[in-house]
């Protein structure tokens, strides 16, 4: 069931961020997210919200991310920590176990590919 316009959506604390996997040397990348400024609360679910509020608030959330400067080093730090959690770099907690399935198939077809490829090179 969705809030009447009137009220406004009630959303979770922020949880603490992590310590990103790297920092470049011109600052942590996180110094530069667009969500940092005032819409974090988009980005991480309240509890028992609905499934229409959850898709709305997914659906500003990537449109934030969308607009950010460094979208592609959240996605990564997402991926590589891995966050459990929340709308990051573009990607739903359930989009990024979807990414994260699909490079370890990858990884291992790479994997099993190479011991051949190398015999056949060799020979």
């Amino acid at each position: 069931m969705l809030q009447p316009p009137h009220q406004p959506l009630q959303v979770a604390a922020v949880p603490p961020q992590r310590t990103p996997a790297r920092e470049d040397q011109a600052g942590p990348w996180h110094s530069e997210a667009v969500c940092r400024r005032d819409e974090a609360g988009l980005f991480f679910a309240p509890s028992k919200e609905p499934t229409a509020a959850r898709l709305s608030r997914e659906e500003a959330a990537k449109q934030v991310c969308a607009r950010c400067p460094v979208m592609v080093e959240c996605r990564e730090h997402a991926l590589i920590q891995p966050e459990p959690y929340g709308v990051w770099g573009g990607l739903t907690a359930a989009e990024r176990r979807v990414v994260l399935t699909r490079r370890r198939r990858r990884d291992i077809e790479l994997k099993t590919a190479a011991p051949a490829g190398h015999v056949a090179a060799a020979g």
